[in-house]
């Protein structure tokens, strides 16, 4: 009986709103304020923090279509050098929260980077990454690689036709990723393993992560690592979209300057990518404001993937400056569903960036756990841990709780369908993963992740 006057009262609030709307003569925005009961928020004025990689979307979005003001809110963005200092700025107040890394709240309440309490109650997107090489390492690589009867290369690319290249290699082969916790480090270093080359191992007197190293792993900033590529500071690296696509675009010598030779989708198939995090007490702090931001981002993303009209007017909007930048035509190819790898071979990829579809935006305990077991497989977890902690760790950082709340409110003003989220009483684990899922095959089931790293050839011990 409860649920059913709250949820009644709702909508005469909403009948209210819009009525006090009208009557004020304030413009609303089709599908926007008119369907929105706005709460009773802590805080107006929120400043955020982004990189400029495409995959801030959801922020962008939520602010550019009046998501975020249809709930009361203020919102200010504003983007970051590096995540270093993305991350220092929210855990110091400077930032009420953040577009992150998926690693950096687990990486935070772990001690693996900056030591803090991050939560995270909203996964912002799936897959949209990629690995670029230089053109001159593509094409010693390029005769190892499988191909069709017509010579055109098959995909995924697997990185045992890069293993000769690097053995025959003299001296160090430099590749960049874009942070220790991030995905884009573990998607490399599982890419080269399943292929028998070793990443390397962080250690007590390693803390880079190049011990017994084949290659040499180091951080760099997204937007730099083209300009990388071209002075040779980098052979290769892993990054998010348009940094992969600049590549293809940019030119040296007449050739493209990079090659991209796998996606995070063909690595793991729909992997979760970023994530929107705030401090634990921020969130304590401002409950309802945390949820209103939440309703605005899961709005967002549910517009950046209705219609291929709007994910044309996301690049237009993404392209300027002070967001990510990039020119339309490069942040057109992944936005749009299509990957070009070398030129002349474009590949139609309609998830290599997903913001709402397959339950993107939930934090699920299972995506928190795989960043734990690679965290252990490399080194920088130097113990073993018993299953539970890892479940336990989990749910000191990824919030379903609080994601379920906010997805529920959307559902009563019929913002969104009960089908886009979990069930109630939903566990938060994906199902174990298919043969298929994994470039290597390998599979990951979260309620057992000792069993996971146990499966791996090449893993710290």
């Amino acid at each position: 009986m409860l649920s059913k006057y709250l949820g009644a009262t709702r909508k005469t609030l909403k009948g209210i709103f819009v009525s006090t709307v009208m009557l004020v003569g304030v413009s609303v925005q089709a599908g926007v304020d008119e369907n929105t009961i706005p709460l009773d928020v802590e805080k107006n004025n929120l400043h955020f923090g982004f990189i400029k990689l495409t995959d801030c979307a959801s922020l962008v979005i939520a602010k550019e279509k009046g998501f975020f003001e249809a709930e009361g809110l203020n919102v200010k963005l504003s983007a970051q050098k590096n995540w270093v200092i993305l991350l220092d700025n929210v855990i110091k107040g400077e930032l009420d929260g953040a577009h992150m890394l998926a690693g950096q709240p687990i990486g935070a309440t772990v001690g693996v980077s900056q030591k803090a309490d991050i939560i995270t109650a909203f996964s912002m997107d799936l897959n949209g990454n990629g690995i670029t090489l230089a053109t001159d390492i593509w094409e010693k690589m390029k005769p190892n690689v499988p191909k069709d009867a017509n010579g055109k290369v098959i995909h995924p690319i697997k990185s045992d036709s890069l293993k000769p290249v690097i053995e025959s290699w003299d001296g160090d082969f430099p590749l960049g990723m874009v942070f220790p916790v991030s995905t884009h480090n573990y998607e490399l270093r599982y890419w080269l393993a399943a292929g028998g080359i070793h990443p390397g191992f962080y250690t007590a007197t390693d803390p880079q992560g190049h011990t017994d190293g084949d290659v040499v792993i180091t951080p760099n900033a997204p937007p730099l690592m083209p300009s990388y590529l071209n002075s040779r500071a980098l052979l290769g690296y892993c990054v998010g979209e348009p940094w992969n696509q600049k590549a293809v675009f940019a030119t040296k010598d007449g050739k493209q300057l990079g090659v991209p030779v796998v996606t995070n989708y063909e690595i793991w198939k729909n992997n979760p990518e970023k994530v929107f995090g705030v401090t634990k007490e921020w969130a304590e702090k401002y409950p309802q404001t945390h949820l209103a931001v939440l309703k605005a981002l899961i709005r967002a993303a549910k517009w950046l993937d209705a219609s291929e009209e709007n994910r044309v007017e996301a690049v237009k909007i993404l392209s300027r400056s002070h967001y990510v930048g990039a020119e339309e035509k490069v942040l057109n190819n992944s936005m749009t569903g299509t990957f070009v790898f070398e030129r002349g071979d474009r590949v139609s990829m309609p998830d290599f960036n997903v913001f709402f579809r397959y339950k993107a935006n939930y934090p699920f305990y299972s995506d928190c756990i795989w960043f734990l077991t690679q965290m252990r497989r490399w080194g920088q977890l130097s113990q073993d841990q018993p299953d539970s902690w890892y479940l336990e760790t989990a749910k000191k950082i990824y919030r379903p709780d609080i994601y379920m709340e906010a997805a529920a409110l959307l559902i009563e003003e019929e913002n969104i369908a009960e089908e886009d989220v979990p069930k109630q009483g939903f566990d938060g684990f994906r199902p174990p993963t298919g043969e298929g899922d994994f470039i290597d095959g390998k599979v990951y089931d979260g309620k057992k992740p000792n069993d996971y790293i146990g499966s791996f050839t090449i893993r710290s011990k």
